[in-house]
């Protein structure tokens, strides 16, 4: 056992921490008595502290003055990540955010347990970037670099799925084949698995770059913002016919690492414009209120909500009544599913391709492990009945499997 080895899942969407005490991994209350907390953080605009998971978001919907962050992991491997940006009262980096925000779970971890970690065994989605082997290697040193600027003097890497399987090998049958499908907020991982007693061998590992944010994305896209807009028309300022609302400002809009950097001159000075030359000026003008009262996390918050009561079977709305009283953009399962589409073939096209790196067929599969929050929407376990037949689907602890994986692998750490 490695006592100085702290094992952190540090996700899309949220993080948690643990240790191995006598072979068992024991997760660690970095907040309150939860075992994760959300991979978001809060920066009063007057200076001070760092607030991170459920305090951060408790400071946006009380409506506090900062700047709120989520998704930080999305922008690893890209130029994003070492801008300066005005945050919190001084020129910051996303680099140097990542960075505070696993400097503080080391030390709380070190509070609960006593110990001086030195060392970090971090999960990591198979593929940052799926489609850039280059980016995909500059994230994984991108997040070196976070680790050890945070204090920890070396870091070493296991894919997430894979410590998934350590964690989740009971659940299935000794002698047979598992596939773990690992859904979380950035990335859908994916690994085939051979279990024999208490040993895991892993026969492949595949994964996109797809996840929960993306979801998020397309569902705030095709339901709540044409109410702001989107998809409709501006009249020309020189000549007759019209053009189409143009599209980068929603798209932004609706992702979660993007909202953060809208709240600008340039981007009030673009929606006036809109507004001016709308065909529908009352919906432009709620995009501009969203802009100009800094609105655009309590709208991914609300799609969020709406999404996963949709998934749940409730025929409900997002609700978007902080914007304008009885603003509502219905949502049910089915157009939940309609929006989702194109994401579960190509999920179901990267558990495909894992077989065919494994060389097995999806008929051997005995038991399909559903890991990760974004793993309980329905497409997800569509998907895996259709291509795997004959296998039990199984869901581990759908927020902690990685890090409890971790955990148990960190005794072999060397």
């Amino acid at each position: 056992m490695a006592d100085d080895m702290l094992a952190i899942d540090f996700g899309t969407s949220n993080s948690a921490a643990a240790i191995l005490v006598d072979g068992a991994p024991v997760r660690l209350p970095i907040e309150g008595d939860a075992d994760t907390l959300p991979t978001a953080v809060f920066f009063p605009t007057e200076g001070g502290d760092m607030l991170l998971g459920e305090a951060a978001a408790r400071a946006l919907i009380a409506g506090d003055e900062g700047r709120y962050m989520r998704a930080l992991k999305s922008v690893l491997g890209t130029s994003l990540l070492n801008e300066f940006r005005p945050v919190g009262g001084k020129q910051r980096t996303l680099s140097s955010i990542i960075t505070d925000f696993l400097r503080v779970l080391k030390s709380r971890a070190e509070e609960q347990t006593g110990r001086s970690f030195t060392r970090a065994l971090s999960g990591r989605p198979v593929h940052f970037h799926s489609s850039d082997p280059q980016r995909d290697a500059r994230a994984e040193a991108d997040l070196t670099a976070c680790y050890h600027a945070a204090g920890f003097e070396d870091v070493q890497f296991l894919f997430e799925p894979e410590a998934a399987a350590l964690a989740s090998h009971s659940l299935n049958r000794s002698g047979t084949l598992g596939l773990i499908v690992d859904i979380g907020g950035g990335t859908s991982d994916f690994s085939v698995f051979r279990t024999d007693g208490t040993q895991v061998d892993i026969l492949a590992s595949h994964g996109i770059r797809l996840g929960g944010t993306d979801f998020d994305q397309v569902v705030s896209m095709s339901h709540a913002m044409p109410n702001l807009g989107h998809g409709g028309e501006l009249r020309r300022t020189f000549g007759k016919g019209l053009l189409p609302v143009p599209n980068d400002i929603y798209a932004d809009l609706a992702t979660w690492s993007k909202i953060p950097f809208l709240y600008s001159r340039d981007t009030q000075r673009k929606v006036a414009d809109m507004l001016r030359d709308a065909v529908q000026p009352d919906r432009m003008q709620r995009l501009a209120d969203v802009i100009d009262e800094q609105l655009g996390h309590e709208l991914a918050f609300a799609v969020e909500r709406g999404k996963i009561a949709a998934n749940s079977g409730q025929v409900s709305g997002i609700d978007m009544t902080f914007i304008e009283p009885r603003l509502t953009a219905p949502i049910d399962r089915d157009t939940l599913n309609e929006a989702l589409t194109p994401f579960a073939r190509r999920i179901r096209e990267a558990m495909q391709h894992t077989f065919e790196l494994a060389t097995n067929a999806p008929e051997e599969i005995g038991a399909v492990v559903l890991v990760g929050g974004s793993s309980l929407m329905g497409m997800v376990e569509e998907q895996a009945r259709a291509l795997c037949p004959n296998a039990e689907i199984r869901r581990a602890q759908a927020f902690t499997a990685v890090v409890d994986g971790l955990a148990l692998a960190t005794a072999r750490a060397d």
